[in-house]
């Protein structure tokens, strides 16, 4: 009977792992959708590509090294899928606290989980590139952040391991639920390195330091996309309780799926309200990027704030995006969807509201492993991108630029119909 229960227990884990491991490959395309939104008619055909390919590249290059890195074990040659019940029910056999201390899943399901947030990563970096970027060159430096830079400081944080031998970030008093510095953080840090290497697209800055508006081409799809990625963010921070098969563990669920929904919720009309005081209208981009912040922020600790909290949290977020999105702009850092905005300043924010909540976490202990994580894949990204751009270039040409990617990079537009005959 007993047995029983354990092999009820590990299914029920197993398929909630996989299911909220779908809702974040769901994130995929809402950031596709959102990016294409966000971009000109001339760039969207390159962008979808981009994400599409990027995600592609996330799921071979983990396989091969990065989940090996990460976690000192390597999913391609252990062959875990042929686990049997008789070795899990040995494996758990001997622990003292039997199933009730633990995630009680299959290892590819842990895989899967793992991967789908390699990806988001760097989906990050997708759209703060835009326009500009060469296809293969944003293409290679995927291969190297989701084979290495990620899984090296996802090492450092959610596999344990010590900062290059000096430090444990979990002694410090680190925490980090689901990944706001350690998946959204690093994609921006990964994309402020390419954004300055890169520079700003072509008449976005005038002579004289004016900011000029370069409106998307699809607001009703970034919209779009702003849900797909509120809906997948259930997954994203309700699978990272990693076990559904117990009172606790539901409770936790349910707990994080109602203060994810919150904090964006929070998010979203404290960007529109701030946009409405500052600008003097009702920004739709403003108010799709509170969402993402208020989403980003309460990804850091979502079990333990109370609903309200976690609707003031995410409003923090909203608010800081709207300013983190103008004061880069006064920097002439050309983000065209505010993805270092939302991911990163957010990503930050989140992490040092952690401690509010949560007294397993130190304000010290975040604080330095924000600066570990934002440190090592700023720097390690830098440096890549710098090879690459020594190597085949980053950035096409004007005239490329002005003419739009998807005919140079994809040989292909989106709205054929819409092109005039010459």
């Amino acid at each position: 009977m007993e047995s029983n229960v354990f092999q009820l227990q590990y299914a029920m884990d197993t398929f909630y792992f996989l299911v909220c491991g779908a809702l974040v490959m769901w994130m995929a395309a809402g950031f596709a959708m959102l990016e294409s939104g966000l971009v000109r008619a001339k760039n969207t055909t390159e962008i979808l590509t981009k994400n599409v390919a990027l995600y592609s590249i996330a799921c071979i290059m983990y396989l091969v090294c990065g989940y090996a890195i990460m976690y000192d074990g390597s999913i391609l040659l252990a062959g875990i899928g042929e686990t049997d019940t008789a070795s899990v029910l040995a494996d758990f056999a001997g622990r003292e606290d039997g199933f009730e201390g633990g995630s009680i899943y299959s290892a590819p399901s842990d895989f899967f989980f793992q991967v789908v947030f390699v990806a988001t990563a760097m989906s990050i970096v997708s759209g703060a590139v835009a326009e500009r970027m060469k296809l293969w060159a944003f293409l290679a430096f995927a291969v190297v952040m989701t084979g290495v830079i990620y899984p090296m400081e996802g090492s450092w944080t959610w596999g344990g391991n010590d900062v290059f031998g000096l430090y444990n970030l979990g002694d410090l008093g680190f925490s980090d639920f689901a990944g706001s510095g350690i998946v959204h953080m690093a994609g921006a840090a990964a994309a402020l390195a390419g954004v300055i290497l890169l520079g700003a697209r072509k008449g976005k800055y005038g002579p004289n330091g004016e900011i000029r508006a370069i409106p998307g081409a699809n607001l009703p799809l970034a919209a779009l996309g702003t849900f797909i990625l509120w809906m997948g963010w259930f997954g994203f921070n309700g699978g990272s309780v990693l076990k559904l098969g117990d009172i606790a563990s539901a409770n936790s669920v349910a707990m994080v799926f109602l203060n994810t929904n919150a904090a964006a919720a929070g998010g979203s009309i404290a960007a529109l309200i701030t946009a409405r005081i500052l600008f003097g209208k009702a920004d739709l981009t403003m108010l799709l990027n509170g969402a993402i912040a208020g989403l980003v922020v309460i990804t850091a600790e979502p079990s333990t704030p109370t609903a309200l909290q976690a609707t003031l949290w995410g409003a923090l977020g909203g608010i800081a995006v709207v300013f983190s999105i103008i004061g880069l702009d006064k920097l002439r850092i050309d983000d065209p969807v505010g993805a270092i905005s939302a991911h990163g300043v957010c990503g930050l924010l989140g992490l040092l509201l952690v401690p509010i909540t949560n007294s397993g976490a130190s304000f010290s202990g975040q604080l330095i492993g924000a600066a570990t994580i934002f440190g090592w894949v700023f720097l390690a990204s830098l440096v890549t991108w710098g090879i690459i751009k020594a190597v085949m270039g980053l950035r096409v040409s004007e005239e490329e630029e002005y003419e739009g990617v998807d005919i140079v990079e994809c040989g292909m537009e989106a709205y054929p119909e819409f092109v005039s005959i010459k």
